[in-house]
């Protein structure tokens, strides 16, 4: 450990939900929304909202306490991050486990609810979800590893709703997962010194802050153009072209954010990514209240 003071746990519900900063489910919930009123055509019913949103929060917070116990010492020895509720002492290992036990039955009893597809995808859903954190000691590519395991997500909506795949789909997974792959390398620009001499394996500490910059906007510019193609394979309206337009906006303004200020501006540019979601699904939502 780092010398960081050790507190004794407080178990309150605060802390718990910041373990796993519950907040930041808001980054692909929407798209899962998009993507379930989008082949639903509407409304889809009360029934398969409830199951796609606790399936949604269970399997993020099954994946984010796991990520947190594996990386409690990583955590402990990076000044940026000795305060999180593991390494503080906030709370012990055993109620991050606790948790990721509760996020894992919240997402197994969902999927199975749903459909027979969504159950038959629940062993290779968890399998990417718990091995995320792990990649990151031997690979440069734990950002697309993330990305592919967040863009599942968006293509879960659809497939709820279906029991099926379709194109679109597939244009959504690649698009929210380019879309999470890239903002990962901008948050990852934080650590980069600590990651080089920790050896912890990241796009920035692998090609550097430039080449990072780099990596993070052409990512950003293919989920752009997954973005609209499945905007084109759903058969959605002039809306959800305007959203697709607004989040090439965010991703330009957070991009020139980084080349103007490096990696100090890093955060600020992550958390403008909380509105990506917001945008797409508003647009969703127009086109089938508006335009159909």
């Amino acid at each position: 450990m780092n010398g960081a003071p050790t507190l004794r746990p407080r178990r309150t519900l605060g802390s718990y939900l910041a373990l796993v900063r519950f907040q930041h489910t808001l980054f692909a919930l929407p798209f899962a929304f998009a993507g379930m009123f989008a082949a639903a055509g509407g409304w889809p019913g009360w029934a398969t909202f409830g199951w796609v949103t606790l399936a949604m929060a269970g399997a993020r917070t099954f994946a984010m306490a796991l990520n947190r116990i594996f990386d409690a010492r990583i955590d402990a020895a990076n000044p940026r991050t000795a305060k999180r509720e593991l390494p503080s002492g906030t709370l012990r290992a055993l109620d991050a486990w606790a948790l990721a036990a509760l996020g894992a039955l919240a997402f197994v009893v969902a999927g199975i609810a749903l459909n027979p597809l969504t159950a038959a995808l629940l062993p290779l859903a968890a399998v990417f979800l718990a091995l995320y954190p792990l990649t990151k000691r031997f690979t440069w590519a734990c950002h697309l590893w993330l990305g592919a395991t967040i863009g599942a997500a968006a293509a879960g909506g659809w497939i709820a709703v279906t029991g099926a795949f379709a194109p679109a789909t597939w244009w959504s997974w690649l698009a929210v997962g380019a879309w999470i792959a890239g903002f990962d390398v901008i948050y990852a620009l934080l650590d980069r010194d600590f990651d080089v001499a920790h050896r912890v394996h990241s796009i920035p500490a692998r090609f550097g802050e430039a080449g990072g910059r780099r990596i993070a906007i052409a990512l950003h510019v293919l989920a752009v153009a997954a973005l609209a193609a499945f905007v084109a394979a759903a058969g959605l309206g002039p809306a959800s072209g305007l959203a697709v337009v607004a989040v090439a906006a965010v991703f330009a303004v957070q991009h020139a954010w980084v080349a103007r200020h490096g990696a100090a501006i890093a955060l600020k540019a992550f958390d403008a990514n909380l509105y990506v979601g917001a945008i797409v699904l508003a647009g969703v939502l127009l086109d089938l209240t508006l335009f159909r």
